[in-house]
């Protein structure tokens, strides 16, 4: 039986990840800040069959107890300050762990378990202002955000430790991958959420930004299965996971709405404060190394997402639960 460390367990990604782990037998260690204080709403209807382990990106001691406690497979680094504009008013925590974080968890690892694979959770972000588009593992890193350049600090560090100390070590550059556990602070759950509290009447509208952004989105339960995928190869190199198709903030609110029978025209109100400008090049992926190396693709489509993602919110308000994480 294999043992997987996710540092981030609580979060959308390690949620669902961990979910994946167990079904395929592993014994799955989930790395905590706080054993108290924490939101574990994500991981409640599993919390059972982990074990929790507390340890922080910050302090590379804990990081080394932990992983001589329990010896680790495969590493998965799914933690950090992940809201880009958070970033902007938190830029040096950020860094310490988005950045830090990830050379303190390679260290450790080269110390004490260098068998193990890891792997590193990077983001289309790190292309920023993009020279072209779709983008692929060799377009070059432009960031836009505090958040996107400690994550280019944390991929070198990881090829560096590959190629300099021969571990196995991957990033996955993830586009933006959504839920139904997606956190508040993000445009897809504040649609989603917005449009169950109008249809239950809780609500009579919607403020947004620029509704022509657009975004490459998918369900994050199939973007886990890449970064697994991405362990079990014979050789360790990086990975674009994306669908490969755009949408715009405006189509993801024509199908949020329509899902419940509204017009989003009736309801969506743009404040000119919350629009920021968009790229010459939107971020939009070139996945193909992944399907024709993984065999990956994503299952669920956009509009089925959505949906998805609607129902579940009206069935949390309608319980009047904030999560309901079945999904």
């Amino acid at each position: 039986m294999l043992t997987a460390l996710i540092t981030g367990i609580t979060g959308q990604d390690g949620s669902y990840l961990a979910e994946f782990l167990l079904n395929k037998g592993y014994t799955v260690i989930g790395m905590t800040r706080h054993s108290t204080t924490g939101d574990f709403s994500r991981i409640q209807h599993i919390q059972e069959k982990l074990t929790l382990a507390q340890a922080d990106l910050h302090d590379q001691g804990s990081l080394l107890s932990m992983l001589y406690t329990y010896r680790p497979d495969e590493i998965y680094n799914l933690g950090g300050q992940s809201n880009t504009q958070l970033s902007w008013s938190q830029g040096v925590l950020t860094a310490e762990a988005t950045a830090s974080g990830v050379a303190r968890l390679l260290e450790c690892m080269h110390q004490v378990t260098p068998h193990a694979r890891f792997y590193q959770a990077s983001t289309s972000e790190m292309f920023g202002n993009a020279p072209y588009s779709p983008q692929n593992e060799l377009t070059p890193f432009n960031p836009r955000n505090p958040y996107g350049i400690a994550k280019v600090y944390g991929h070198f560090m990881t090829g560096s430790y590959r190629t300099h100390f021969n571990l196995f070590t991957v990033s996955g550059i993830l586009y933006n991958h959504e839920s139904p556990r997606r956190g508040f602070e993000f445009v897809t759950r504040k649609i989603s959420h917005g449009v169950a509290q109008i249809k239950l009447g809780m609500a009579d509208k919607l403020i947004l930004g620029d509704l022509d952004a657009v975004r490459d989105w998918g369900f994050a339960g199939d973007y886990v299965r890449a970064m697994w995928l991405m362990l079990q190869q014979e050789k360790p190199t990086d990975y674009v996971i994306g669908t490969g198709i755009a949408h715009s903030v405006r189509q993801f609110c024509e199908v949020a709405f329509a899902s419940v029978d509204l017009d989003y025209r009736d309801y969506v109100v743009v404040d000119p404060l919350l629009v920021r400008g968009a790229e010459k090049f939107p971020l939009v992926a070139d996945a193909c190394k992944a399907r024709e190396n993984l065999g990956w693709e994503s299952g669920v489509t956009f509009e089925q997402l959505v949906q998805m993602m609607v129902a579940q919110d009206l069935r949390e308000l309608a319980q009047g639960s904030p999560y309901s994480h079945t999904t």
